[in-house]
């Protein structure tokens, strides 16, 4: 699968070109801000290709900034996840990273001007208190007590939160501009809190911290973006944004253009959720490949070229609306349909045994890592007289649609010979333990001599060559499209999200790259575990299936 090559347009490319036609811009600047307080997740991915796709196609740049306003919540490690997950994705930024906490002196001389303007206050209001105050979306706010304190009495308040006299929750600075306005962000917004917290990059310099909607309109303004793209929460906030940087001594305005975020269905696209998926062992960690955390779906073998198709051609719209998910695992398994090498392995074996092969013997077969690209190579498979195949691939009876071996009947082994079923041997609970076959030895890449047709063919292992694996069957999270609905994630977890099996697969995954797309041939798609497992301990993730089995579900529930 390649990439789409020409870019559809869409409102913010359009907005983009008459910026620079007009010249009220010369070139393009964007950014990515994500706060540090979790992994990214597809949802940023889809932001991460338009603001960096825009920048590259425009020949701009794109800077990464840290909002790391809240220290209580934000670690360095999700700083360093979120660097790996930008450039793993095949984007890289302008310049250093930027963080909005090394714009804090900037930021707190911008508050005191407003301040200096009878533009903000310190309000010791409680917190329940400033939140009684605002109103409601039919009635207007009421104007805090505190509004019209003398600014000169703000002044040294303000001066006395930064110098840590006050206590957490104490006071706050705010914002004056219209308790009455439609809008709830323009009813007096608190622009500064207290939190006598240590920061991943300050230190314990300050102990007062600014708001997000306070330092990301400051913090674009003073890198020079242009078009400041953010998801349609924050339309309202636009009002806001504008405000701020109405009324402070800076030279430049970015534009802020709100485009739809990503809902995809079966998963939650909140970090809040995800982490309490985390915190409650609801699943192994932030990259666990169940995750719709960009680190999980790397771990379970989606490439960045997948992800980014998936956000090409979900597109940048206005619109909300629920995403499926078989359009995410259609651009993976597009992509490894085109560029998986192909191996065999079997996760339900029984045991086959070739009566006819030598005692003793084996021989090596060549087999093409594609069946239709030659550049990728071929391979030597070791074929003995006794085999693994799939439980699923044997039936002592059938009708015609079974094109798998039956007893008394033939079936081409991938790669290899015909063979047929001659009889069974089973436990005494009935269980078929090995199935006893002859082959034709000059079946090798080629059909039968006296013309008779085998249709079937299935894959194998042999026996005394097969690695024993353990093969983990991930599928969706949720059970249901829509789990940020249900009252509790719990209650709509996929309790079939994690099947383990030990099966065994062909001895040239010994030296399979973690992460990397192999198509188990009639299986599915798999990636070796980038975290688990050792060199003599296999462990294989299944990214996702050969055909899309929820689309027949879903077609039956209707």
């Amino acid at each position: 699968m390649t990439e789409s090559g020409a870019r559809p347009s869409n409102f913010i490319r359009k907005i983009i070109d008459a910026d620079l036609a007009s010249g009220k811009h010369s070139e393009v600047h964007t950014r990515f801000p994500p706060e540090p307080n979790g992994y990214l997740h597809i949802g940023h991915a889809k932001s991460i290709v338009l603001n960096f796709g825009i920048a590259e196609d425009y020949q701009g740049t794109c800077n990464l900034r840290f909002d790391d306003t809240n220290p209580l919540k934000e670690s360095l490690e999700y700083v360093s996840a979120i660097k790996d997950d930008v450039r793993w994705l095949g984007y890289e930024w302008s310049g250093e990273p930027r963080y909005s906490s090394s714009y804090f002196d900037a930021l707190h001389g911008f508050a005191i001007e407003l301040i200096e303007k009878g533009l903000a206050y310190v309000d010791f209001s409680s917190q329940d208190d400033i939140r009684a105050m605002r109103g409601t979306l039919t009635a207007p706010g009421q104007n805090s007590p505190y509004r019209d304190t003398p600014v000169q009495d703000n002044l040294d308040a303000f001066a006395r939160m930064t110098a840590g006299e006050y206590k957490e929750g104490e006071c706050s600075l705010r914002a004056k501009i219209d308790m009455a306005s439609p809008f709830m962000c323009m009813r007096d917004p608190v622009i500064y809190r207290i939190r006598h917290v240590h920061h991943h990059q300050t230190g314990d310099k300050w102990c007062v911290y600014p708001m997000y909607d306070f330092t990301h309109c400051i913090s674009d303004a003073l890198e020079g973006i242009t078009h400041s793209l953010c998801t349609l929460e924050f339309q309202d906030n636009r009002r806001l944004y504008d405000w701020v940087l109405d009324n402070i001594s800076i030279d430049c305005h970015p534009q802020q253009i709100e485009f739809s975020r990503l809902n995809l269905e079966y998963t939650v696209m909140s970090k809040r959720k995800l982490n309490e998926l985390v915190t409650e062992q609801h699943v192994a960690g932030w990259d666990d490949p169940r995750m719709p955390t960009i680190a999980g779906l790397r771990r379970r073998g989606y490439t960045p070229a997948a992800i980014r198709e998936f956000a090409h051609r979900i597109g940048v719209t206005k619109m909300d609306n629920m995403v499926e998910m078989g359009v995410l695992e259609s651009c993976i398994r597009d992509d490894l349909n085109t560029n998986a090498p192909r191996a065999m392995a079997v996760l339900e074996p029984v045991r086959v045994v070739i009566e006819n092969y030598p005692e003793n013997q084996h021989e090596m077969l060549v087999a093409p890592n594609h069946p239709n690209d030659e550049s990728l190579g071929s391979r030597q498979v070791p074929f003995s007289g006794v085999l693994y195949i799939e439980r699923e691939d044997f039936r002592e009876e059938a009708n015609k649609k079974f094109k798998r071996l039956v007893l008394g009947k033939e079936v081409r082994l991938r790669n290899a010979y015909v063979i047929k079923a001659e009889r069974v041997e089973k436990d005494e609970a009935g269980e078929i333990q090995t199935i006893y076959c002859s082959y034709d030895a000059d079946t090798l890449g080629q059909d039968p001599a006296d013309g008779r047709k085998v249709k079937g063919v299935i894959h194998w292992v042999s026996v005394p060559h097969a690695l024993p694996a353990e093969i983990r069957l991930y599928d969706r999270l949720f059970q249901v499209p829509n789990p940020g609905a249900a009252e509790t994630l719990a209650e709509s977890l996929n309790p079939e999200s994690l099947v383990v099996v030990e099966g065994y697969v062909e001895p040239s995954l010994a030296d399979a790259e973690p992460g990397k797309g192999i198509q188990f041939e009639r299986v599915g798609y798999f990636c070796r575990d980038s975290k688990d497992g050792t060199e003599n301990t296999l462990v294989f993730n299944r990214t996702v299936g050969l055909r899309d089995s929820w689309a027949k579900m879903e077609a039956q529930d209707a």
